[in-house]
């Protein structure tokens, strides 16, 4: 929420009663301390221009009766920022917020910054004067949300502008999203951000920023130059502190880091946030307007893939973080590539342990490009938006296209994607997870562990055109189809379907034919039909009686090939991949009929074939009325 797209902000005031909050809102809004005072105000509203930043700000006044005590939490709910009173006069006012106010505006999960106030100031005992900072510290502990704490007096004029202004300042300069106040260190997101700005600005990439790099800077955030006397100031002032923060060549980043941390120290948070915002960062230090554009609403038969610009920045990322030419780059190098960004995108499921690594746990390019490529896949958005994290350049628009569509694939009787989804089915103990692990490059194990949760695993796939394709496979367990089937458009985005099963155990067999029965109707049904093969797994024992005889009817009543036999333990995979990618290449092709299916269709060419003779005899009968018509007329005319 930046300061300068904030429409207005909501500033709700409650307090015990009688701890001076209308009064505190007449004088700030009349500069006159009232000598009536209402039970409670209307809204009230301060002139644009009565703060810098100019937003308007909404002043909510709110009732002490227990009667309107669900009304105030409505109104509560809808601050941008709550101000808490009490009377300086009475102490006990003061417990109540720990045990009443503050507590409840957890209970009611308001999340917004919280201004605790002291009002009569002028009536306090001059005989009891104790520190804010004493009195409000055990308070601040307990209660982080407090973002400051301040006395004031109506009835005097002391502070009254003082309080609504670090109000508005809370909302539109929070410190919590960038500084840990109890470690006094700015926060990890913080950071991040600060550090892609610092590489952004560092044009030469000498790592530090020269006295023209720091100028370009200051005239991008604050549209004025530094004087040169100001730039030797600067960077004096991080010498004395902290001499490792410049070099010979300039601003490092830790000087440039230490520099906000002493912003922020001192009350000048407005300073950072106008860097983070100048450079598209938003209240959550996330980069804001990061959108897919209007032209990437998508049908439910497209999907998203990279862009060639896309594919080959990220190798030139992939080639600079590969420092000693090996191929591969640690879980370390990936780790720093989003040290820039809120965190590893990869660190956690559907991503983590989805692509191919080398035996040491590295990335190799195919694998990084994977990685990648399925997260473009799954989420278009946060693709595009940790792109611009790793510092590419272009927009959404370079870096991702939309596919065609599945349909128009179909009738062209050729896809021309580069990323195809496959979804693979089968009951337990067939072989799924093995068939995923050994695509992954993992080795084959014989135990076996109930995978219950779907999962990914994504690899390039050299297919018989001679270019490489990326081949994302998505494990459904067994108990997740009717789940997945419930949804009508399940089946839009998927290039093709595999069943696996076991082909030494004939209830396998058999149920992996009740699963493709299933999936090809739901497909039928839903007109999302998709290729299908069927691949006979641990094919280093034997097959049930029946099997070859079996598969063979199935496969020829429904329109597919045979099934593929592999062997995960013996490693023979019988060019099964490259079999899928050919498949998906192909939609036309390999496209299950159940006998439901089969019927409905004949039904529809019966149909069409009796209105097809239902026409021609309509048109013979109104050939014939005319020429009726002709012979009579020309009968009369005879006679």
């Amino acid at each position: 929420m930046a300061a300068g797209n904030k429409n207005g902000i909501r500033i709700v005031v409650a307090g015990d009663r009688g701890t001076g909050k209308t009064s505190l809102i007449v004088t700030a809004v009349s500069e006159t301390f009232p000598t009536n005072v209402p039970p409670v105000l209307p809204p009230s509203r301060f002139p644009d221009d009565m703060f810098p930043d100019r937003v308007p700000i909404t002043i909510i006044d709110t009732s002490s009766s227990v009667e309107q005590r669900n009304k105030v939490g409505e109104d509560l709910k809808r601050a941008d920022a709550v101000i808490l009173t009490y009377a300086c006069d009475r102490p006990e006012t003061l417990d109540r917020l720990s045990t009443y106010w503050l507590p409840e505006l957890r209970r009611l999960e308001v999340k917004v910054p919280v201004i605790v106030v002291g009002c009569k100031l002028d009536l306090r005992d001059e005989h009891q004067q104790v520190s804010l900072e004493q009195v409000m510290s055990p308070i601040m502990q307990q209660f982080r949300e407090i973002e400051t704490c301040i006395e004031c007096s109506a009835y005097r004029h002391i502070q009254i502008p003082e309080v609504f202004y670090y109000a508005q300042k809370a909302v539109l300069h929070p410190t919590a999203p960038l500084f840990d106040q109890e470690t006094q260190t700015l926060r990890p997101q913080c950071v991040k951000a600060l550090k892609r700005i610092f590489i952004l600005c560092d044009h030469d990439k000498d790592g530090a920023l020269s006295d023209a790099e720091l100028n370009d800077f200051q005239v991008k955030c604050f549209n004025a130059p530094l004087q040169p006397s100001e730039i030797v100031g600067v960077k004096r002032v991080v010498q004395e502190k902290l001499p490792e923060g410049v070099n010979e060549r300039g601003l490092t980043l830790r000087g440039f880091l230490f520099l906000h941390a002493l912003f922020i120290e001192k009350g000048r948070l407005e300073t950072t946030w106008t860097v983070l915002r100048k450079f598209g960062y938003n209240n959550d230090i996330r980069l804001d307007g990061v959108f897919l554009p209007p032209s990437f609403k998508r049908a439910p038969d497209q999907s998203v893939e990279l862009t060639n610009d896309a594919i080959e920045y990220l190798r030139g990322v992939f080639n600079m973080y590969d420092i000693d030419n090996d191929g591969a780059i640690r879980s370390a190098d990936v780790e720093d590539l989003f040290s820039t960004a809120p965190d590893c995108p990869w660190n956690e499921g559907p991503y983590k342990d989805a692509a191919p690594t080398t035996a040491l746990g590295g990335l190799t390019m195919e694998g990084f490009l994977s990685q990648w490529v399925l997260m473009t896949l799954l989420e278009p958005a946060k693709s595009v938006e940790y792109l611009k994290y790793v510092m590419y350049g272009g927009d959404a628009g370079s870096a991702i296209r939309l596919t065609r569509r599945r349909r128009t694939d179909r009738k062209k009787r050729q896809s021309d994607k580069t990323v195809y989804q496959c979804l693979v089915f089968g009951p337990k103990k067939a072989g799924k997870s093995a068939l995923l692990d050994a695509f992954r490059g993992r080795p084959f194990s014989d135990s076996y562990s109930a995978n219950t949760e779907e999962r990914y695993a994504v690899n390039v796939v050299d297919s018989p055109s001679g270019s490489k394709k990326f081949l994302i496979l998505r494990e459904i367990p067994e108990e997740k189809v009717k789940k997945l089937l419930s949804d009508k458009e399940s089946l839009a985005a998927c290039d093709i379907a595999i069943f696996v099963y076991d082909s030494s155990d004939e209830l396998s067999w058999k149920k992996t034919v009740e699963l493709l029965v299933e999936v090809a109707g739901h497909g039928e049904d839903t007109g999302y039909e998709v290729p299908s093969l069927i691949v006979a797994a641990k094919d280093d024992l034997d097959p049930f009686p029946m099997a070859i005889h079996d598969s063979t009817r199935v496969s020829q009543d429904m329109g597919i090939e045979a099934p593929v036999p592999i062997s995960a333990k013996l490693g023979d995979f019988n060019n099964v991949f490259r079999r899928i990618v050919t498949s998906a290449e192909h939609p036309h092709l390999s496209i299950p009929e159940t006998e439901a299916g089969r019927t409905r269709k004949q039904y529809n060419r019966l149909v069409n074939r009796s209105l097809m003779f239902v026409s021609v005899g309509a048109a013979v009968a109104i050939v014939g009325l005319a020429a009726y018509r002709v012979y009579a007329a020309r009968r009369n005319s005879s006679n």
